[in-house]
């Protein structure tokens, strides 16, 4: 058992505190304001987004982080703008031996390891996304043949006891796998170049999904814009993890359309597409502010994320409902059509 504090009360946090304490850890969950007498009141409300069905778990709340409490593990679960405004406060504290980053992060550990020392911080990812509707935690629910994994990784990818030991933790929450990477940095960079720009879609369309399926040439700049920006993260020395974003770099324009109009229409992810960009514009244009940064200062050109960007502004002109002016670009089939047309001659020949 590992005595472990949740700093941040989001849906994220409230969901890994109720798994670790179903899991017998001693877990306590820093709240603050509304939340934390809401979790008081009711404990943590989770919502299956799916079925509706609610679990309640009673969870010790704490409102601050000590220089004298000692805790095995923290978990730091938050907004990334959020969380570089406590490390003074987590950096007096130096009885915890390791605070995990679960955020979105594009600039680096840096300001990580700055406050805390290698040696205390490690970093993952938090999945799979969901909505708060005080006292309730909306959450995607995870499939049983296909639990949900994070990844966490050391700041220098090495993989220690430390490492096997958080994992083992994590592993243990009831829904979750973990894939502990040696490659961190570089997946969390990856993650968000291609979270940007549909999110910026998003925003372009006033964060509805049923819109945005209908909106072809919002669509279609989300898909330039994941196209332009992985990469741009290629072309500026930065190792392509996982292999998958290949195949979105590749992936024919209409085809790639076609495949986020079908990954919309699945409702059970509806909190986890919604909600974050709904709920945190503010970080979300803060780490593109990050993207950006990293990609121009090296020389990348991103014309598509540019174009996109203004729609984090709440008064910039939407894309109209329905829009289909952008054609699309048809020259990613092209090889492909006559691959496959070689392919129906050659065997029609061996006939």
């Amino acid at each position: 058992m590992m005595k472990i504090l949740i700093y941040g009360a989001g849906p994220l946090g409230s969901l890994f505190a109720a798994r670790l304490i179903e899991a017998e850890h001693d877990v306590s969950i820093l709240a603050r304001g509304r939340r934390l007498a809401d979790l008081r009141d009711h404990g943590i409300i989770l919502e299956n987004a799916v079925t509706g069905e609610k679990e309640i778990t009673p969870v010790n709340t704490v409102e601050t982080l000590e220089p004298e409490d000692e805790y095995d593990l923290v978990m730091v679960v938050m907004r990334k703008n959020h969380a570089v405004d406590i490390l003074s406060n987590l950096a007096a504290n130096e009885k915890v031996p390791t605070f995990l980053f679960m955020m979105n992060d594009v600039a680096g550990p840096q300001p990580l390891v700055k406050a805390l020392g290698v040696s205390r911080v490690m970093r993952g990812f938090p999945l799979p996304g969901g909505t708060r509707d005080d006292p309730v935690v909306k959450i995607v629910p995870a499939n049983e043949q296909r639990p949900w994994e994070l990844p966490i990784g050391e700041v220098d990818g090495t993989v220690t006891s430390r490492t096997r030991e958080v994992a083992a933790v994590l592993g243990s929450m009831r829904g979750f796998t973990v894939d502990i990477r040696s490659d961190m940095d570089a997946w969390l960079k990856y993650h968000f170049a291609f979270l940007a720009p549909f999110a910026m879609a998003l925003y372009a369309v006033d964060i509805d999904l049923e819109r945005l399926g209908r909106t072809r040439d919002a669509l279609v700049m989300g898909v330039r814009g994941i196209k332009e920006s992985i990469r741009a993260m290629r072309s500026i020395g930065i190792p392509v993890t996982p292999g998958l974003m290949r195949v979105f770099e590749w992936l024919p324009e209409p085809l790639f359309v076609w495949l986020v109009r079908q990954f919309l229409k699945v409702e059970s992810l509806r909190a986890s597409l919604e909600g974050h960009p709904k709920a945190a514009p503010d970080e979300m244009q803060f780490l593109t502010d990050e993207l950006l940064k990293l990609l121009h200062n090296n020389g990348a050109y991103t014309p598509t994320l540019d174009w996109l960007y203004r729609f984090y502004d709440p008064n910039a002109l939407r894309i109209p409902d329905g829009s289909r002016k952008i054609p699309l670009k048809w020259s990613g089939l092209l090889i492909p059509g006559l691959l496959m047309l070689l392919l129906i001659l050659v065997k029609k020949g061996k006939k």
